[in-house]
């Protein structure tokens, strides 16, 4: 479990995106187990890939179709343990329609939060080794933030996972830290190491718990 931090625009984001081969490097590589990602059909990679991303992409459809796209064959039972896992089974069942309710365009018939559990089910069923969470609680309210989080504990279990957070609280489970600017990885190591030898990861979480507290305050 490794989480990206750093500045806006200092290339976390451009670094999943070349892991899940949205573009290819142009100077050395990327290998998974010791083999070249260009060396592998972008499809057969992405097969062994789930996103889970600051906005969850859902479509004018079902529930149960919206947690299917993953994997388009799979039952209503399946649906309902992925839901069940994402801590999202409770608010679909008191929905009137359960899991064939509309979500609406874009999903907008359900909160950010029930939004976001509804895209990690997705990834849940999915069942993919490699999970990419691209500032996936940033746009949640405090405890919406704390459901999503139960559920990425539980998504990222035995996994290969990729955070990418401005949000210091969703890197507690990373095993490794990246520290990104100006498109480079400029430290690496657990959150004790950095935060008292790397200034600038020192600055980015102190801002962070500033404004935390300050919120608090108010």
């Amino acid at each position: 479990k490794v989480a990206l931090v750093g500045p806006s625009g200092a290339g976390k984001s451009t670094f999943a995106n070349l892991v899940a081969r949205f573009y290819d490097t142009t100077k050395g590589s990327i290998e998974l187990d010791g083999i070249d990602l260009r060396n592998l059909k972008k499809d057969t990679l992405r097969q062994e890939i789930a996103l889970v991303s600051q906005e969850a992409i859902l479509f004018e459809d079902t529930i149960a179709n919206n947690i299917r796209i993953g994997m388009p064959d799979a039952d209503l039972p399946a649906i309902k343990s992925a839901a069940q896992a994402a801590f999202a089974h409770d608010f679909i069942q008191d929905l009137e329609d359960g899991y064939e309710s509309q979500v609406g365009e874009r999903g907008s018939r359900l909160s950010g939060g029930q939004r976001q559990r509804i895209s990690i089910a997705r990834a849940f069923l999915k069942n993919a080794p490699i999970i990419i969470l691209d500032e996936p609680t940033s746009a949640l309210d405090v405890e919406s933030e704390q459901q999503v989080q139960a559920a990425l504990k539980n998504l990222s279990e035995g996994r290969t996972v990729i955070i990418i957070t401005h949000r210091f609280s969703t890197i507690q489970y990373a095993d490794r830290i990246l520290v990104f600017n100006n498109g480079k990885i400029v430290a690496q190591g657990t959150h004790s190491q950095l935060y008292s030898n790397n200034k600038l990861y020192k600055g980015l979480y102190d801002k962070q718990v500033d404004v935390v507290q300050s919120s608090r305050i108010s």
